[in-house]
């Protein structure tokens, strides 16, 4: 039997328990990879093995035990593309939930903590995993935007994903239109979509959406890896779009960015960098002149716990870094300044992708977005 209690799962070694819940995800998909099939035959066999694939590495960057066995079910069932968002409550709080659109999402109107986004695999199962962490920490529900689900992120992907997506993921807007071209055989096509050649993916539409709504009101931004960069994204936007409720949102919004320092927008200096001690992935993949606000002993880029790599080091402890480095008061969060030896415009040139992409939507403001820090 697939299902297991959770009481069950906790007797279960560390590792043990991560291969028991990635073999349960993995089940669940060929389970529902018939009804995948006849729905969209061609979008299915052009995903399943990137899927399939990002589940595995969702299994060493994630604490997938944290998902149970009925959600990664209904995860599988339910078919979550990249945009989505997933209601997470705190473990032993009942079950995630599944939205296919932000009004879906809004609409249904449970207050949330945060708003996370994960970033290696990209699959539902690591962005609920990584979300259930951070619900975990704060006691509160939180919303998960899964991040980069489709074609539009073959290019990274084929290249290993998070090596290289601090230069090379921005050219997944380039790829946008194979998604799109894929979904046009769907029943379900999204409403709206158009073939143009350059757009933002929706993972960072739906988290720029979620932003501007006025009922919407997470104090907490958090990310991971890529998921950083789809945070930033989505804020050099909300920048462009409405500078006004950008300075409101930011007087609201701390932001946690955790393996990889990417530059947030003015006004959002409230940022807490962690990083783990051994990461050199996230090294990579980070943005050298940003300093470091929290430095996790012994880790390396996974937030799984279980898997303790050697010669790499360990899992970062979500839920308990989480809780420290919010403990620090919010004046004391103020962005990490330039080195003396470094140009006033340092800082925004590496920022150039995430400004690029706010031109898009508001190509008179790309003034704005590049001013002396």
């Amino acid at each position: 039997m697939l299902r297991r209690t959770m009481e069950n799962r906790t007797m279960i070694p560390p590792v043990a328990q991560t291969l028991a819940s990635l073999g349960t995800v993995q089940a669940e998909r060929v389970k529902v990879l018939p009804a995948k099939l006849i729905k969209n035959p061609l979008r299915t066999l052009a995903l399943e093995a990137f899927h399939s694939r990002n589940t595995a590495l969702d299994a060493v960057f994630y604490d997938i035990a944290r998902v149970t066995p009925d959600e990664a079910e209904a995860l599988a069932e339910a078919s979550v593309r990249e945009g989505d968002i997933l209601l997470v409550p705190p473990s032993g709080s009942g079950p995630l939930r599944h939205f296919g659109s932000v009004e879906d999402f809004l609409r249904d109107g449970t207050a949330v903590g945060a708003l996370a986004v994960a970033g290696v695999g990209s699959s539902s199962v690591g962005a609920a995993a990584f979300a259930r962490n951070v619900a975990d920490a704060l006691g509160q529900p939180v919303a998960a935007v899964v991040s980069g689900y489709g074609l539009a992120d073959v290019l990274t992907e084929a290249l290993g994903g998070f090596f290289f997506f601090g230069a090379l993921n921005s050219l997944r807007h380039l790829f946008e239109n194979l998604d799109v071209a894929s979904r046009a055989l769907a029943a379900d096509l999204e409403r709206g979509s158009r073939l143009t050649w350059a757009r933002t993916s929706r993972d960072t539409q739906t988290v720029l959406a979620l932003l501007k709504a006025p009922t919407f009101a997470a104090g907490l931004l958090i990310g991971h890896s890529k998921g950083n960069l789809v945070l930033s994204e989505a804020l050099y936007a909300l920048v462009s779009d409405d500078a006004a409720r950008a300075q409101e949102r930011a007087e609201a919004t701390r932001i946690v960015t955790v393996s990889a320092k990417i530059g947030m927008p003015l006004p959002f200096a409230d940022v807490i960098d962690v990083m783990g001690q051994f990461d050199g992935f996230g090294a990579l993949n980070s943005r050298p002149v940003l300093g470091t606000e929290h430095v996790v002993p012994f880790a390396w880029h996974s937030t799984n716990p279980d898997f303790a790599w050697p010669g790499l080091g360990i899992g970062i402890r979500v839920t308990e870094t989480l809780k420290r480095v919010l403990e620090r008061p919010r004046s004391a969060q103020a962005a990490a300044p330039l080195p003396p030896f470094l140009p006033p415009l340092a800082r925004p040139v590496g920022d150039l992708p995430q400004i690029l992409t706010a031109a898009l939507h508001n190509p008179a403001a790309f003034g704005r977005l590049t001013p002396p820090t």
